[in-house]
This record gives C-alpha cells, sequence and structure tokens, in this order.
C-alpha cells in the first residue's frame, strides 16, 4: 500500500512524497507562501508508470490545499493538465495566471 507524506523545510519548500513498502517511489515538488501553494514538478518511478500514482499525489494535494484554504498555482505540467482537464473538480483552489 503506497504512502504519501508531506514533508516541508523551515521555508515551506519540499515535497508530498510517495513511499511504497519504506521507499520512495515518487515526488510532487511544492512550495508554500503567502496562501499559495506552487506546484512545481510531479514524478514517479517509471517502473511505477501506470498505477495511478501520479493521481493519489494530486488527491493528496488537493486535499491539502482545501484543508488549509490554500489556493494552487499549478506549474507542474501535470497538475495544469488535470486542472485544464477538470476545471470544475478544481475551481475552488486553482489559482489561474492572469492572461496578458
Amino acid at each position: 500500500m503506497a504512502d504519501i507524506k508531506l514533508e516541508l523545510d523551515e521555508k515551506n519548500h519540499g515535497s508530498f512524497n510517495l513511499y511504497e513498502n519504506n521507499a520512495k517511489i515518487g515526488e510532487m515538488v511544492v512550495g508554500i507562501k503567502n496562501e499559495v501553494l506552487t506546484v512545481y514538478h510531479t514524478e514517479v518511478d517509471e517502473e511505477q508508470s501506470g498505477k495511478g500514482y501520479a493521481k493519489l499525489l494530486l488527491d493528496a494535494m488537493t486535499t491539502y490545499a482545501r484543508k488549509n484554504d490554500l489556493k494552487v498555482r499549478p506549474l507542474c505540467a501535470y497538475v495544469h493538465a488535470q486542472f485544464k482537464k477538470h476545471p470544475d473538480e478544481y475551481a475552488d483552489i486553482w489559482q489561474k495566471e492572469t492572461e496578458e
């Protein structure tokens, strides 16, 4: 069973780390500042591909954002694609970039 832990440093930079049998198999790199959770990158070990682990990381991050009244700035290509694909599901937390 996969386990996800949010591990942040003193500057609120870190990641949602995905562990299976105490081995790290994936991460979602984030930073939190001024009520905004910025997602920089999501990665799961190649041999774990297709098991839905990136979605587990996404779900953990969005649950954390909602619980802590944070907006999400999805700079990560995966997270941004999911937000665009399901805008209604993430409308309450999605901090969209202003278009010029």
